[in-house]
C-alpha cells in the first residue's frame, strides 16, 4: 500500500530534519509534529448505497462514527442514491483523490469488474460491505463482510413452516414485497421463500419490488390487496417494506398480527421494527446487523500490519418473534434460538 511507503519516507526525513535541528535553536517542532500526526492518518473512500431505509442510516452512521478524524481517520463519503453509475463515479474519484483504501456497499452485485481492475492497477484495497459482489476476477476486491443472506431467508422460512404447523395454518397464501433486484440481500432472501414454498406447497400469490422503502412497501401491498383476497402471510425483505405493508394493510380494513387477518415477516430488526414485532404488527422479524464500521476497521487494521484477512466473514444474527410459539429453528442441522421481543431488548438496541 502507497500509504506506507510514504510514511516511511516522511519518517526518514524527519529523523534527518531532527538530527539537524538538535544543532539548531530556532528549529520549530511544533510543524514537525503536524507534519507526522498527518502522515499517519489513513483515508478512506465509502460507496454508500443511499439512504433508503433505517437500516442504511445505521451502516452509514456506523462507518462514519469508526472512521472519525479522532479515530485518526479521514473518511470522504458518497451516497449513491442507489444508482451503480453514481458508484462507479465515486470509486474513480476515489482512485484520483489516492485515498488508501476503498470501501463499496454495492447497489448490485455484477458490474464491477472494470471498475474494481482500476482500483487493483492504482495498488488500492477494495473492501466489500453488506451486499456481494460477482466479478470475474475475486482478486478485485480484498475483503467482504455482511450477512448470510440466504440463510436468513432459510431461517424465516423454517420459522414460518413451524409457525404454520403449530396453528394449523391449512393454507399458506404469501404475497412476496422483493427487495431492489439484484441486491445480494433480494437474491438470498428470495432464494430461500421460493425454495421453501416449492418444498412444503406454499402459494407465492404476488411477487414484486418494493426497492426496500417504505413508499414503494406500500405501493406494492396496496396492488397486491387488490388482485388477491386470499393474502394471509407477507414476506418482506425489509423492515421499512414491512411499515408500508402494514400502512396499507390497514388502510385496506384488514388487520395485522396472531389474531388478525394477515401475518407480516420480515428482516432487519431495527428499532422501529422491534418494536412492531412487539406489537405483533410484524410476527418474525429476522435481524441483518448493519453495525459494519468496526469489523471493517479490523480488516484495515490487519491489512496495516502486513497480516492476511479473511476474503470473506459473515456476521452471526438472530431472530425475534411475537410470543414464543417457535422458540428454534434449524437449517442445514444447525440449531437457531428464535427470541420472544420484549421492550428490555428494544431499548438496548443502537440502530
Amino acid at each position: 500500500m502507497k500509504r506506507k511507503v510514504i510514511t516511511a519516507l516522511l519518517a526518514a526525513t524527519m529523523v534527518a530534519s531532527l538530527a539537524v535541528g538538535c544543532g539548531n535553536k530556532g528549529g520549530d517542532s511544533k510543524s514537525d509534529s503536524s507534519k507526522s500526526s498527518s502522515s499517519d492518518e489513513i483515508t478512506i473512500g465509502f460507496s454508500q448505497v443511499g439512504a433508503e431505509s433505517d437500516w442504511r442510516t445505521a451502516n452509514s452512521e456506523s462507518m462514519k462514527s469508526t472512521f472519525s478524524e479522532k479515530n485518526g481517520y479521514k473518511l470522504i463519503f458518497d451516497d449513491a442514491q442507489q444508482k451503480q453509475e453514481n458508484q462507479i463515479t465515486a470509486i474513480r474519484n476515489f482512485i484520483q483523490q489516492d485515498v488508501d483504501y476503498i470501501v463499496l456497499a454495492p447497489v448490485t452485485e455484477t458490474g464491477w469488474d472494470t471498475v474494481l481492475k482500476e482500483a487493483k492497477d492504482a495498488d488500492i484495497p477494495v473492501i466489500i460491505v453488506d451486499r456481494m459482489i460477482d466479478v470475474s476476477d475475486d482478486s478485485l476486491y480484498t475483503a467482504w463482510v455482511g450477512s448470510n443472506f440466504k440463510m436468513e431467508g432459510q431461517k424465516a422460512c423454517e420459522w414460518l413452516k413451524a409457525y404454520a404447523d403449530a396453528k394449523g395454518m391449512k393454507d399458506v397464501n404469501i404475497a412476496h414485497i422483493q427487495g431492489t433486484i439484484g441486491a445480494s440481500a433480494q437474491i438470498g432472501r428470495t432464494e430461500g421463500l421460493e425454495a421453501a414454498a416449492k418444498e412444503y406447497g406454499w402459494n407465492i400469490v404476488a411477487q414484486q419490488t418494493g426497492e426496500f422503502t417504505q413508499a414503494k412497501g406500500q405501493e406494492v401491498m396496496e396492488s397486491m390487496l387488490k388482485q388477491h383476497d386470499n393474502i394471509n402471510v407477507v414476506y418482506c425483505e425489509n423492515d421499512n417494506e414491512a411499515f408500508g405493508a402494514i400502512d396499507a394493510i390497514e388502510a385496506a380494513g384488514k388487520t395485522v398480527g396472531p389474531d388478525g387477518d394477515i401475518l407480516v415477516m420480515s428482516f432487519d430488526t431495527t428499532n422501529a421494527g422491534l418494536t412492531d414485532t412487539l406489537s405483533g404488527k410484524i410476527i418474525c422479524d429476522t435481524e441483518c446487523n448493519p453495525l459494519h464500521g468496526p469489523r471493517v476497521e479490523e480488516i484495515i487494521k490487519k491489512l496495516e500490519d502486513g497480516k492476511d484477512v479473511d476474503k470473506k466473514a459473515y456476521v452471526e444474527e438472530e431472530m425475534f418473534a411475537y410470543d414464543d410459539t417457535v422458540k428454534s429453528v434449524k437449517v442445514d442441522d444447525k440449531d437457531y434460538a428464535v427470541t420472544k421481543i420484549t421492550q428490555e431488548i428494544i431499548d438496548k438496541r443502537a440502530y
